[in-house]
This record gives C-alpha cells, sequence and structure tokens, in this order.
C-alpha cells in the first residue's frame, strides 16, 4: 500500500445523494452471483485452503516473533509470552491438528475493564497467548486479502499508514474550503458488532470453511468473570490482534459508502471525520450517515460525542486546528488534561518513588507523547508544560528532604545564597508554593538535565 496522501476529491452533498437508497449492497450476497461462478476465479480457489498458509512455518514463526514482541499480559490460564515457546514445542503438532481438522476451540478471553479519560469504561479481552499467536498468524494472512481492498482514506490499524496521516488529510480538507466537520463516533462499537453481519462480509473473500468456524469460535468464546464464563452474543473482544483488522471489515461499507458519494472523510477506527462546506451540509450528512450505520450496520452513533461543528471546536485523535498564516494543528485541550494526568501519577508525592525512578519514567513517558504530537505547531505550549513538570519535580525533592536541617544542608550544596536558604529551609508555607522563587533559582533546567531528564523541548528535536 502506498504511502502517499490521497488526492482531494470533488464532493458531493446534494440533498439528492444524500437520499440515495442504493447506499452500498453487500458485494457477494446477492443471490444471482452463482457459486459456480464465485468458485471460478483464482483469489476464490486460494482461500479455499487458507488454513494451510495460516500454519506454515513460516507464518506460524513469524506470528511467534510478533507476540514475544509485543509482550503483553497472561490470559486466564496465566501462561506469559515467555512461556509459549516452550508450551510449543510440546503441544503444537497437536494444535496444528485441530486446527487443519476444525476441531480448535479458542478459551474464553480475560476481562479488563480500563478507565476512559472522559470517566467512561473501556472492556478489553485479554485472550490467552496461544489464542494470540493463532490470531496473529490469521492477521497476516488476512492483511494481504483485505488490505488492499480497503478504502484510501481508512488509516486505522493498517500497514503503511498512521494516525499522522490521517490528521494531515484533515488539514489538507479544511485548508481547501471544508471549514465544518461531521464528527462521528460510534457508541461502543467493539461490543455490539453483529456477528452474522460481520461474518457475512469476511465470507465474501473467504472461502474456507475452517477460517470461517474458528473466526465465528473466537467471537463467540466468550468472556471468564470470577470463574464463569460468560457467552457473548456480539461484539468483537477489544484486545486480541485480529479486533482491529475485523473492525475494518465491518466499517469498509460505511468507507465504500462515502467514497460513492463524494464525501471527503477521515475514518480511523470507529473514529470518522467527514469535512464538508457549510453545517447545513453536514446535518444533511450526518441524517443519511447515521441511518445507514443504525440500519445496514446495525451499530449506533454516540450522541454525546458527535456533531457538526467548526473543526477547532472539535478534537481528532488528539490534535485539533486552528488558523494563523493557513491551518495548522495544536493538540485537544482533553489530550493535555490527559498529560497532566498522568504526569500527577508519576511525580505524586505519596508513591514511594526514588527521584531516579521518576525522572526515568518522565522520560520515557514524555518521548513517546511527543513522537506522537510532534506534529502541533505550538512551541510554547511545551515550553508552559515542560515548565510544569520541572515544578513537579522540584516538589517530589523538597518533600524527600523532609527536615528543615538536611532541606538547609542541601540548598547549601546547591551554591543557593546563604539567606535565602536559611529562609526556605525553615519556610512553613505549602509544597507548592514553595518550590516557587527561591528553589528554581537553585534547581533551574540545568539541574534537572544533568540529572537525567529529557523534557518535552528536547524530545521535539529528537522526534523531527
Amino acid at each position: 500500500m502506498s504511502n502517499s496522501q490521497p488526492k482531494l476529491r470533488p464532493q458531493q452533498t446534494s440533498q439528492e445523494a444524500c437520499d440515495a437508497e442504493n447506499m452500498v449492497k453487500p458485494e457477494g450476497m446477492h443471490r444471482e452471483r452463482s457459486a459456480g461462478a464465485v468458485r471460478n476465479s483464482g483469489e476464490t480457489s486460494e482461500t479455499e485452503s487458507l488454513m494451510e498458509q495460516v500454519v506454515a512455518r513460516a507464518n506460524m514463526l513469524a506470528a511467534l516473533r510478533r507476540v514475544e514482541s509485543n509482550k503483553g499480559a497472561p490470559g486466564n490460564d496465566g501462561m506469559t509470552v515467555a512461556e509459549l515457546r516452550g508450551y510449543l514445542k510440546t503441544n503444537w503438532p497437536r494444535i496444528k491438528a485441530e486446527l487443519l481438522a476444525d476441531a480448535y476451540k479458542p478459551q474464553a478471553v480475560r476481562r479488563v475493564e480500563m478507565p476512559k479519560p472522559d470517566g467512561g469504561i473501556r472492556l478489553l479481552g485479554i485472550p490467552n497467548v496461544v489464542d494470540r499467536l493463532v490470531q496473529q498468524a490469521l492477521l497476516q494472512v488476512f492483511t494481504p486479502i483485505f488490505d488492499p481492498t480497503f478504502s484510501a482514506f481508512s488509516f486505522g490499524f493498517r500497514p503503511g499508514r498512521s494516525a499522522h496521516d490521517a490528521v494531515k488529510l484533515a488539514r489538507d480538507y479544511i485548508e481547501a474550503g471544508d471549514e465544518w466537520v461531521v464528527d462521528i463516533d460510534l457508541a461502543k462499537f467493539f461490543d455490539q458488532v453483529n456477528h452474522d453481519r460481520l461474518m457475512a462480509r469476511i465470507w465474501r473473500r473467504v472461502k474456507d470453511k475452517r477460517v470461517l468456524h474458528l473466526i465465528r469460535r473466537y467471537l463467540q468464546a466468550g468472556v471468564m468473570l470470577n470463574g464463569v464464563v460468560i457467552a457473548t452474543e456480539e461484539g468483537t473482544p477489544q484486545g486480541g490482534p485480529l479486533s482491529p483488522l475485523l473492525a475494518n471489515i465491518m466499517l469498509d461499507d460505511l468507507d465504500k459508502l462515502l467514497e460513492q458519494r463524494g464525501h471527503r472523510f477521515c475514518r480511523y477506527a470507529d473514529d470518522c471525520n467527514i469535512y464538508v462546506r457549510s453545517q447545513r451540509a453536514g446535518e444533511r450528512v450526518m441524517s443519511s450517515v447515521r441511518r445507514f450505520i443504525e440500519g445496514r450496520l446495525g451499530l449506533k452513533i454516540n450522541e454525546s460525542k458527535s456533531k457538526v461543528d467548526r473543526p477547532r471546536n472539535r478534537k481528532f485523535l488528539g490534535f485539533s486546528f486552528f488558523r494563523r498564516h493557513g491551518i495548522r494543528m495544536r493538540v485537544a485541550s482533553k489530550s493535555l488534561e490527559r498529560f497532566k494526568t498522568r504526569v500527577r501519577e508519576i511525580t505524586a508525592r505519596s508513591n514511594g518513588w526514588s527521584m531516579e525512578r521518576r525522572i526515568y519514567a518522565l522520560r520515557i513517558y514524555l518521548r513517546g507523547w511527543m513522537q506522537y504530537f510532534r506534529l502541533a505547531e505550538t512551541p510554547k505550549v511545551y515550553r508552559e508544560l515542560d515548565s510544569w513538570v520541572l515544578h513537579r519535580l522540584r516538589l517530589c525533592q523538597w518533600k524527600q528532604w523532609k527536615r528543615p536541617r538536611t532541606r538547609l544542608r542541601k540548598l547549601r550544596a546547591l551554591k543557593l545564597n546563604e539567606d535565602d536558604a536559611c529562609k526556605l529551609a525553615g519556610s512553613r508555607r505549602g509544597y507548592w508554593p514553595t518550590t516557587c522563587g527561591a528553589l528554581h533559582k537553585a534547581m533551574p533546567r540545568r539541574y534537572w538535565i544533568e540529572r537525567g531528564f529529557a523534557g518535552l523541548s528536547e524530545c521535539f528535536v529528537l522526534s523531527v
């Protein structure tokens, strides 16, 4: 798949286009397509023996290396990734025979609840490491089959594509004059996918019944809660290697609909932004897309997060847009809140961490954060965040010194003048106000850099 950006296309937002009844007919589901005609294609003959490709030695070794590199937590059986290779030396012949005989049964996933930044809960399903291996092997075989057919405007979890590509294209749309966005967020997408509709879309390109049965078993493997397996009648467990590809397969019809109507859009997993020229056009698009998503796909739109608005008032993949000598990107306010929440966790005064551990954790987190948000053109924000982070570090250091005698000795070692050192060591002010002024002078940015700290400004230089 080429890494080049999709070209901007003429857009149709007329009432006639939005009200068209022939939305996107599921290919492969029409009765008039005879079974003989399907089997005559070379693609179908290959996918009728897909399980042999899945269990091939080269494919399984590549899947094993990928699972080991991803690490991850154990599933319900407690087996770790480090134990997987040894387990396979004894049990792989049996597993392979079960897969080829259409007899392999995945185990229930381990339910993990992850708090969302907005206060909700994201339900993750952690498969056993053996099931993760098989899913990864399936993914490697499925990707060359499905990915070339996906829309050029779909960016989530695809080789050679990233969130940065999506936000850059969104910026191009706004610069081209599409100054209204139809921001669509699907409600609990991974929990509400209809199994039959998903399997019908997979069947369009995969004819090996063993593979189809295996995927159906993964979907219905259930969730382990308090030692009891709860069946899953809908949804795809979010947490396995195969889930992102299944999501793209399910939403590909939405992409094709938007392409057919000539809309300018970017989709990353279940987050879709459509760019139009006016609020009125946006309302029409929102209405028609809602009918398609809820009627044809059987999913629901998150009404609280979906809206027709100016791009500057919305966030897309953590970014927002503003106009200053053209269209520029900035870090969305909610992303800044999440940043501060995480830094507060690392620099909590009562977590018992040593200063070396805090600085190391900050360096890792800040580098990863800047690697993602380097597209934001707001150097002033980076400087302000760095100043705030250093303030938090000084606060932790001041708490660790505890006694006035220790503080005075440390301040003298930092060559703070005697008068300021005595006043500061004996101060009864709160931690936060105390760490300004003289303490800032005693422990400037250079002091922390010498101890291994790397702020956003330094990380930005490394990420460019």
